[in-house]
């Protein structure tokens, strides 16, 4: 008899993202006394069902594929009793016979929110203990209610498709060397949830996750139950159908503007604002965000309001004067080219 269907789907989800990661490593001959050359694949545990689940399946399919698994829990440090939370994961994770796996402490700043800083400051422990300990990819336990989430958080925030395009499968890093993984973007919280129960694997559910103080809480609780009692069932799946087609747009108006921006240019390499203005708006725009980025502008602080300012100075100039822009970067038009610095 073989395992449970929730089970079994968990276990399918991450036997293939490990095989994905296995094919996108360089040949590498592994020593069988040391273990050598072995790639380790970590996987980022809070304690809670999606990544408890995650963390099981791991710990069962990595050693068929002959691969190290281990574990990491990031101590956010936001709740009383969090740094004996964070150990009891690890005796968890220990009991699932990962290893290595460790508890990191962060501290959590104000910039740009409390989710937004939490989660900057998770990504850049977990950055560091990939680093630290060689691990080839890192999983993380995002579920397609999280991506369904993600996608309306995006609509809301009217950032463009892009947005709409939620979490990526593959995650940092670029080519063939993405660190981040998620391979339950197709499986619902609640595969996930009743996989730990039928292995009896203990999970903690986390205050934040239905305190109202947070958007995403209240879209959880509140947001999407409204949207399904007034649309009927069936609206998560087609939020997360959305973010794959939306994905696929955005990469290939990406694609689109990587290719154009050499066209654009003038011999010393300025835009050329009469060139800009006969781009589609969509793949102008997105030359603009890559001149702001290369000029200095943080990504993760730019956004879409941002780059129809400085649109506006190709499609609607009127001799305004130069634009501000996260990262003290300046966009100014002069004599028909468009000139993006650090002010």
């Amino acid at each position: 008899m073989g395992p449970h269907p929730a089970v079994a789907a968990i276990r399918l989800a991450v036997r293939r993202v490990l095989h994905d990661v296995l094919n996108d490593l360089a040949p590498t001959a592994a020593d069988p006394r040391t273990g050598a050359g072995t790639p380790l694949v970590l996987v980022a545990c809070s304690g809670g069902a999606d990544s408890m689940a995650l963390a099981s399946a791991l710990a069962f399919e990595a050693p068929k594929l002959g691969i190290r698994a281990g574990g990491v829990t990031v101590d956010h440090g936001l709740q009383p009793g969090s740094d004996l939370r964070a150990a009891e994961v690890v005796t968890r994770m220990t009991a699932l016979r990962l290893d290595p796996v460790e508890s990191v402490a962060v501290r959590v700043g104000r910039e740009g929110g409390p989710e937004a800083a939490a989660r900057d400051a998770r990504y850049a422990a977990l950055d560091e203990a990939a680093d630290r300990l060689g691990a080839v990819a890192v999983l993380l336990g995002h579920t397609r209610d999280d991506q369904a989430e993600t996608v309306l958080l995006g609509l809301a925030r009217g950032s463009g498709i892009r947005s709409l395009s939620g979490m990526a499968e593959k995650s940092g890093g670029t080519g063939r060397s993405h660190r981040y993984r998620r391979p339950f973007l197709q499986i619902d919280r609640q595969t996930a949830r009743k996989a730990c129960m039928v292995q009896s694997l203990a999970v903690w559910d986390d205050p934040h996750n239905i305190d109202p103080a947070y958007t995403r809480s209240r879209l959880r609780h509140e947001g999407l139950p409204a949207l399904e009692k007034a649309l009927g069932k069936g609206v998560v799946e087609a939020l997360a159908r959305t973010a794959q087609l939306s994905r696929d747009d955005a990469d290939a108006l990406d694609a689109w503007a990587a290719d154009a921006e050499a066209g654009v240019r003038d011999e010393d390499g300025r835009l050329e604002c009469a060139k800009l203005y006969a781009l589609p708006p969509a793949v102008r725009r997105r030359v603009l965000r890559r001149a702001v980025v290369a000029a200095g502008s943080p990504a993760g602080s730019l956004f879409a309001r941002h780059i129809e300012e400085v649109d506006r100075l190709i499609t609607g100039w009127r001799g305004q004067g130069a634009i501000n822009l996260p990262g003290r970067v300046e966009a100014q038009r002069q004599g028909g080219r468009l000139v993006i610095r650090q002010g």
